[in-house]
């Protein structure tokens, strides 16, 4: 519903951008940190948004699955497909980067396997590109697990499939290399998708988050922020591992809690901070800018002779050029581009409206104005993990 603790879900969706902002245009040494936790709570957002969403139009009276799925498949393609080739038909064109012989691949969406069978990140411009296809495969799969499965058994696909995730992280070890399908390929991504999905579980049975979970996240948070910044990497190789293995998993817990009160609606000072009318517009664009941004960072540096502040290096000159660029460049995109796509998903709601004479919650299309329903206008994540 389009009520608080979805606008709530705006302002994550802008702290998580920035996230990957700070980290591509700022950190010293383009330290991966806060991207990649922005790239996490992404996932975690859009599995909860997506499941959740999904599990109302299955209640639903009216509750077809042959037009679910379909309403589903047309509304991501209205609101994902436009800008994203839209920026490849750009790339192409001026063969930025000289990436245009890997565009097949991207308009594909299988970026995150032409960067991991290569194990490198050429070309740069698009390695932001690896996440869009992890979401994008995820949303050919996972409708399908939703809308089918015996919902008794879903909470269990979930749990398992977080387990799956996990045991992928032993790749490492196995294959004695730190590639990068490591954290390319679609089951290092899985245990936040599918925590989201957990979470949106549990909500529509009525039930909470798990005490351990509520008392436990300050303790994996700590202990996450204390091996980032005070353990440095260790030259032995299984230790090397051991710490990238934590540094996967344990911020997993308290972006689930975060998620979490964010969905319900945070009170008090945090709530209004939450709520506050640039954040949620930032949250509102942040597709867009997380699809243009390499490409604005790209087209700065080209323009590095007629810019008077060094955009060159990570700092702050870039971040302020690259970062202004790029917002203006997405609130352009999403007024005259996105935006009128985007209202064109309330022809395909998830639940038809029923025969005259049958009112009630169930009679309003599930997904559409009148169901308000939650739209999932989902960034995606991180350029670099």
């Amino acid at each position: 519903m389009a009520n608080a603790r979805d606008i709530q879900l705006d302002a994550l969706r802008a702290i998580a951008v920035t996230m990957v902002l700070y980290s591509h245009f700022f950190a010293a040494g383009g330290s991966s940190f806060w991207g990649h936790i922005g790239v996490r709570l992404f996932f975690v957002l859009s599995g909860f948004l997506i499941t959740r969403l999904l599990l109302e139009a299955r209640a639903a009276a009216a509750f077809e699955t042959g037009p679910a799925l379909r309403s589903f498949y047309i509304r991501r393609a209205l609101r994902i497909f436009p800008p994203y080739f839209a920026v490849l038909g750009f790339v192409w064109l001026v063969d930025l980067e000289q990436a245009r012989g890997s565009l097949v691949w991207h308009a594909l969406y299988l970026s995150n396997f032409w960067y991991a069978l290569r194990n490198d990140w050429t070309p740069w411009v698009l390695c932001h590109f690896w996440s869009l296809s992890i979401e994008e495969q995820f949303y050919l799969a996972w409708p399908l697990v939703v809308l089918l499965a015996p919902r008794r058994r879903f909470e269990a696909i979930c749990i398992g499939v977080i387990a799956l995730s996990l045991a992928y992280r032993f790749y490492w070890p196995v294959t004695a290399t730190p590639a990068l399908a490591r954290d390319l390929l679609p089951p290092a991504s899985m245990d936040a998708l599918a925590s989201g999905a957990l979470l949106a579980c549990w909500r529509s049975r009525g039930a909470g988050l798990p005490q351990w979970m509520r008392l436990g996240w300050p303790a994996f948070a700590a202990a996450f922020l204390l091996i980032e910044w005070f353990v440095p990497a260790p030259p032995d190789p299984t230790l090397e591992w051991a710490r990238w293995l934590l540094l996967q998993v344990l911020p997993l817990v308290p972006l689930i809690v975060i998620v979490a009160a964010c969905s319900r609606g945070l009170g008090g000072t945090l709530g209004r901070l939450a709520e506050l009318p640039p954040l949620l517009a930032l949250g509102r664009i942040s597709y867009g800018v997380y699809l243009y941004h390499p490409i604005l960072l790209s087209l700065a540096v080209k323009s590095q002779p007629w810019i008077p502040l060094n955009v060159s290096q990570q700092g702050p000159g870039r971040f302020l050029v690259a970062s202004t660029a790029t917002i203006v460049v997405a609130s352009i995109s999403w007024m005259v581009f996105e935006r009128p796509l985007n209202s064109l998903k309330r022809h395909f709601p998830y639940v038809r409206r029923a025969q005259a004479g049958h009112a009630g919650w169930f009679a309003r299309p599930v997904g559409s104005p009148d169901g308000r329903t939650p739209s999932l206008d989902l960034p995606r994540t991180d350029a670099r993990p």
